[in-house]
């Protein structure tokens, strides 16, 4: 038996505005745009690999108004889950997000643990690590 991860859900306060940062600066190609009542889901993924997918949607996109609120409230404070990105290119990566004005948490630094990684914020606050791809 075989297990992958296909997708994973990303809440953001404003779509268009996380397409700049999921989009713009970091690479990825919009694969999906579907209306969802009010609002709507964008599904990106790096171009070349078909998976995982990232799918950028409002808190009440395909929700109840009280989970959608519930959802909300924790994307306002900041205590969404971070997500981690690899790049075979940490240096080049960490440049251009930082050119397109993300909100830096922390330049790329060598962990004594082995990783070597950056962070920053996406528009809606969520931290978002890029870790540099092992070398083979």
């Amino acid at each position: 038996m075989t297990i992958s991860l296909h997708n994973c859900h990303i809440t953001v306060h404003d779509v268009d505005e996380a397409l700049t940062f999921y989009r713009d600066a970091l690479g990825l190609e919009v694969r999906n745009d579907v209306p969802s009542g009010e609002g709507r889901w964008v599904t990106l993924g790096s171009p070349g690999l078909p998976a995982p997918e990232y799918v950028l949607s409002t808190p009440h996109s395909g929700r109840s108004e009280a989970d959608g609120d519930a959802l909300h409230d924790l994307l306002t404070k900041g205590l969404l889950p971070m997500i981690v990105f690899r790049a075979d290119d940490l240096d080049a990566t960490f440049e251009a997000v930082r050119e397109s004005g993300a909100e830096v948490l922390q330049e790329p630094i060598d962990h004594p643990w082995g990783t070597r990684d950056c962070a920053f914020r996406d528009p809606s606050g969520t931290m978002v690590r890029i870790a540099q791809a092992p070398k083979v």
